[in-house]
């Protein structure tokens, strides 16, 4: 869980192997599984749902789809809402995929467009003795603060607008195993 496979085997699995470069998919697919959402749900049905409530469905001649389907997903839901809860937070603040993975920039992610912007905006400042005397007048009257409290404005809002509808399944979501009174 600690280390992965490593950056070059990832790249060479999503982009040749697996055909995902220049993709939407290629944004989505590799931070669709962790070990970590796996233990999570692992330890919740472990935890949260009895045996006995297994057993008598055997019983009772239900299958394992069934059994899954119609007993364990409806009881699971703080796990489920917890663990999409995780996997927005990491998706919105993803730029790294589309850096490895896209090249044409109509696919980019809203993140890498905002990384961009911001490491444009500093390389203006940087290089503006060498762009001559207008230009640098320009980048010196440049805003620059305001406009990376502007890009931390558009990163943080959609996520701090997402939290109350998720908060009361995310909670109930990560005590589980608890020692309930």
């Amino acid at each position: 869980m600690i280390f992965n496979g490593g950056l070059v085997s990832s790249y060479y699995i999503n982009s040749s192997l697996l055909g995902l470069k220049n993709t939407i998919w290629a944004l989505i697919l590799p931070l669709a599984v962790s070990s970590f959402n796996v233990i999570i749900c692992r330890t919740f049905f472990k935890s949260t749902i009895p045996d006995g409530l297994i057993e008598s469905a055997e019983i009772d001649g239900a299958g394992q789809f069934r059994i899954y389907f119609t007993i364990v997903l409806p009881i699971s839901l703080p796990v489920l809402a917890t663990i999409g809860l995780f996997l927005c937070f990491s998706y919105w603040n993803d730029w790294f995929q589309s850096l490895l993975y896209i090249d044409d920039q109509n696919l980019y992610s809203l993140q890498a467009l905002l990384n961009s912007l911001m490491s444009n905006v500093d390389a203006l400042a940087r290089n503006a003795s060498t762009m001559g005397v207008s230009y640098a007048q320009l980048v010196a009257t440049m805003p620059k603060e305001s406009a990376r409290m502007a890009v931390a404005i558009i990163i943080v809002l959609p996520v701090a607008l997402a939290y109350p509808f998720f908060q009361k399944y995310f909670i109930s979501g990560l005590t589980v195993g608890a020692v309930k009174g």
